[in-house]
């Protein structure tokens, strides 16, 4: 999903084929014929209209290899757990983890499109640089989010045996602690699905104050209110840096108080990794602003904030009560 966006690739496919769109085109006349299907959308008529087919085959090749990435990933998925439920070796309550799953990925695929179309859609007399919705994109990035993490936590629970802790209300404290931590640095990871969608991390290059203002003049400029959050720019971007702000300072808070209670080695390094992973996240983030957003470090920064989420997960299945 990071590479498709950031290239500006993700609308070069303007049509959906489960199996059909698998074989590229080879032939020239084949490639001419998929360019002439792009030349009849938004984004060739306003922003590509001199691009040629060279050009167009180096993002077509981008948004290919992620739809076939996703392919890949649904396979993953799909063929063990059918042949896992075959051989009888899960477990009823796995089944039912399984089956949910297999489902998400296969809305994760069906959202991916519905979140193209909408970037595949005349508007008649506007002239914006066409792009998906940064709403569609944000519940394609969530569900995303939800699949990996669902994923992750349930090989953790399975490979990661129990900590012998004693339930005390430090350690209740900090569990509690890590639970609204680690949805804390979901909620900013999905913010950035509105910085990316209404490329907000052009509009103000400088840190720590946005031009000139620790608070920008053009704020809430959009009427009503509840609009500038999650349609102004500005506002999106400032909201990003608030929540990145508040993670590493919850991040940093939750180390300081681990360090209060006696905790088994392997949860200490994990606590010590979520805070470094934070640390270095804020350093991408402040970096691609200040370098105007250069593709590679965009996506090290996008890339940065999974495995922040992923160290959090890790942390909460260290902290995991025992079973009574």
């Amino acid at each position: 999903m990071v590479t498709p966006r950031l290239t500006e690739s993700g609308l070069s496919m303007v049509d959906w084929h489960l199996v059909k769109e698998m074989k590229p085109p080879r032939t020239q006349q084949e490639w001419e014929a998929e360019f002439q299907k792009y030349q009849q959308f938004p984004e060739f008529k306003i922003l590509n209209h001199d691009m040629t087919l060279t050009e167009f085959k180096f993002i077509w090749y981008m948004e290919y290899s992620h739809r076939m990435w996703g392919r890949v990933v649904g396979l993953a998925y799909i063929l063990p757990a059918a042949y896992f439920w075959r051989k009888g070796w899960l477990s009823r309550p796995m089944k039912g983890c399984v089956l949910a799953l297999c489902g998400l990925v296969c809305f994760q695929g069906l959202l991916g499109w519905y979140m193209v179309k909408s970037g595949l859609e005349e508007k008649p007399d506007s002239y914006d640089i066409p792009r998906v919705s940064q709403y569609r994109l944000a519940a394609h990035l969530g569900s995303a989010l939800v699949l990996y993490s669902a994923s992750l936590w349930t090989g953790l629970s399975l490979l990661l045996p129990r900590h012998q802790l004693p339930e005390t209300r430090q350690l209740v404290r900090l569990r509690h602690f890590a639970h609204g931590t680690t949805a804390l640095v979901f909620l900013t990871a999905l913010s950035g699905a509105f910085v990316a969608g209404l490329d907000a991390g052009l509009v103000y290059n400088s840190f720590p104050k946005m031009g000139e203002r620790w608070i920008p003049d053009d704020l809430l400029a959009f009427s009503p209110m509840l609009r500038n959050i999650f349609e102004n720019p500005t506002t999106v971007q400032f909201d990003h840096r608030i929540l990145g702000t508040a993670t590493v300072t919850v991040i940093t808070a939750l180390y300081l108080f681990s360090r209060t209670i006696p905790l088994p080695r392997r949860t200490r390094t994990a606590v010590a990794s979520l805070l470094a992973v934070a640390c270095m996240q804020v350093g991408l983030g402040i970096s691609t602003l200040l370098l105007y957003v250069p593709t590679p470090l965009a996506a090290t920064h996008q890339s940065g904030s999974l495995a922040l989420l992923s160290v959090a997960l890790w942390l909460m299945a260290e902290l995991r009560r025992l079973p009574k």
